[in-house]
């Protein structure tokens, strides 16, 4: 059993399946990322960290930091989000499409901040 496992493993039944839900989604963008814990929440990282996620009893927080949030809160619809966060409700399907969306969205930032570093070094 790795970190992630053994985080989902706390949780009820029910949020165990959500979990588990948004895990996959997000290894099919990211499925050459590696899982970690950081801040306590399975994370997905490559050069950095991309997007976080976590359990709570009445929904699932999914975090793409600051950048992610302000590219996609137009479609947030009716889901509760912050500068940094938004939330699934547990009662309701994920919205697969937008986390998708958001988690290569992320990918792709990241692939250019570790371009850009790379370039900035052979100068």
């Amino acid at each position: 059993m790795n970190e992630i496992d053994t985080y989902i493993a706390q949780f009820s039944p029910k949020i165990q399946l959500k979990l588990q839900e948004i895990r996959q989604i997000i290894q099919e963008v990211l499925p050459e990322a590696k899982e970690v814990i950081s801040y306590k929440m399975p994370a997905y990282k490559m050069n950095g960290i991309l997007v976080y996620f976590a359990g709570y009893s009445g929904h699932i927080g999914f975090y793409p930091t600051a950048v992610g949030i302000e590219k996609f809160k137009s479609e947030f619809g009716d889901y509760k989000w912050s500068k940094g966060a938004v939330q699934f409700p547990i009662d309701k399907p994920l919205p697969k499409d937008l986390i998708q969306k958001i988690t290569l969205f992320k990918l792709e930032e990241d692939l250019q901040k570790a371009a850009s570093k790379k370039l900035a070094t052979k100068k």
